[in-house]
């Protein structure tokens, strides 16, 4: 009898009693995991984030530890078995944390202790990088130049949300972290978050990714209201035939100006247009076919599963949980708005109209942005056809999303 109390004391089922707010965790993975499955919610990403936070916040799985990352901090010789002294606990500033740990304990590793060292040294985001290279067509954006500052005026919601964080109490890296999720670009968003404030990793990267489901939803009536009917309407210039040569040179010369330009923004956009070049290279369709499949699949496993386990109850249950996904949602509506806005800004010179709505696709959900224009373009009239034409905004929204990561890392960092 004394064996099988003991028994039932090392389960989970008791240990909720030490600590009830995993139950609301709990739940909040199931329900990440219904969006995922049954309302298909970006869910090659939210799957394995959702189970992740599953696995976190079951009681005595140990499968991660904070402590080994706290502060912002990867702690090796906790890794290696270094007992934790309490001259450590006093130095914490996470006291959440600190008071959980007792001197004298060791930690022993969980398995998603290992795979989050790919989320904190930067690996896994920009090994997607890679396979997003590969996976995008730059040709629109190459036919029709214009559109690059389309992408380029959707990242303007960043900054403007970067000060409304700052009013709201957040730290300068805290709203940078979470400002970048307007830039609706998943591997950017955490790998800035990572950068800046990884303490609240969980939270930015379930709200980047579930607006970034929702695009169809936010969007339209944004482009709605910020546009007439007889805007919406306007029929674009075919676009002309983009060159192999041009196809080449675009990520080598994009590369070189950008890594000069803002050289902390080089790991996101040389890897985006190592992956292109792969693809448009003509001689290594091998290798492009590898990092668009097995090892971008691979990579999406292990972050959102990594990035999932982060979303303990300690570190989600607040209220910054709360502001982050009010301001992650203006973000986004601000970035759909600027797009929209400078498409409008510049028909007043431009003897080539730009329909307005391709302005919303400068958020770098691709290709959904995209789409969600062409959809309202035909709305008012089937005969438009829209899609090339955002696709332009749309990419160049993902190298815009990266030179603002890049500018956050380097003045807030």
């Amino acid at each position: 009898m004394d064996a099988i109390l003991d028994f039932l004391k090392t389960t989970g089922f008791a240990m909720i009693a030490d600590n009830w707010k995993v139950i609301i965790m709990l739940a909040i993975s199931c329900l990440l995991l219904y969006l995922a499955i049954v309302r298909k919610m970006e869910p090659l990403l939210l799957l394995p984030i959702a189970f992740g936070m599953l696995l976190t916040n079951i009681p005595g799985s140990e499968m991660f530890h904070e402590v080994l990352f706290v502060d912002g901090h990867i702690h090796w010789d906790l890794f290696g078995g270094a007992a934790i002294t309490q001259e450590f606990i006093d130095g914490i500033e996470n006291t959440v944390v600190a008071s959980t740990l007792t001197a004298g304990e060791t930690i022993s590793v969980g398995l998603l202790d290992v795979l989050y060292l790919g989320v904190k040294l930067g690996i896994y985001p920009c090994l997607i990088f890679i396979g997003v290279g590969a996976q995008t067509d730059f040709g629109p954006l190459i036919a029709n130049p214009k559109t690059l500052l389309l992408g380029a005026a959707a990242q303007v919601g960043i900054f403007i949300t970067y000060i409304g964080a700052t009013l709201m109490g957040f730290t300068s890296q805290e709203a940078g972290a979470i400002a970048i999720i307007g830039g609706a670009d998943g591997p950017t968003a955490i790998y800035t978050t990572q950068m800046l404030a990884s303490n609240l990793l969980g939270p930015i990267a379930i709200a980047a990714y579930s607006y970034m489901a929702l695009v169809p939803v936010i969007q339209p009536p944004i482009m709605r209201a910020l546009t007439t009917k007889q805007e919406r309407r306007i029929v674009m210039k075919e676009l002309r035939p983009v060159s192999k040569t041009e196809r080449i040179l675009f990520p080598i010369v994009v590369t070189i100006f950008v890594a000069l330009l803002v050289p902390s923004a080089a790991p996101l956009i040389g890897c985006l247009m190592l992956g292109n070049l792969l693809r448009e290279c003509g001689v290594t369709e091998r290798l492009s076919k590898t990092v668009q499949n097995e090892l971008m699949n691979i990579c999406v496993v292990f972050l959102g599963v990594s990035v999932g386990a982060t979303a303990t109850a300690n570190t989600f249950l607040n209220l910054k949980t709360l502001g982050i996904l009010v301001l992650g949602i203006v973000a986004f509506s601000l970035g759909t708005s600027c797009g929209i806005l400078l498409a409008k800004f510049m028909n007043l010179f431009s003897k080539n109209k730009i329909n307005p709505l391709i302005g919303a696709a400068g958020v770098s959900a691709v290709p959904m942005a995209a789409r969600v224009a062409q959809k309202e373009g035909q709305k008012e009239d089937p005969s438009n056809f829209l899609l090339m034409h955002a696709m332009g905004p749309n990419v160049s929204g993902v190298i815009g999303s990266a030179i603002a990561a890049g500018v956050l890392i380097s003045l807030l960092g």
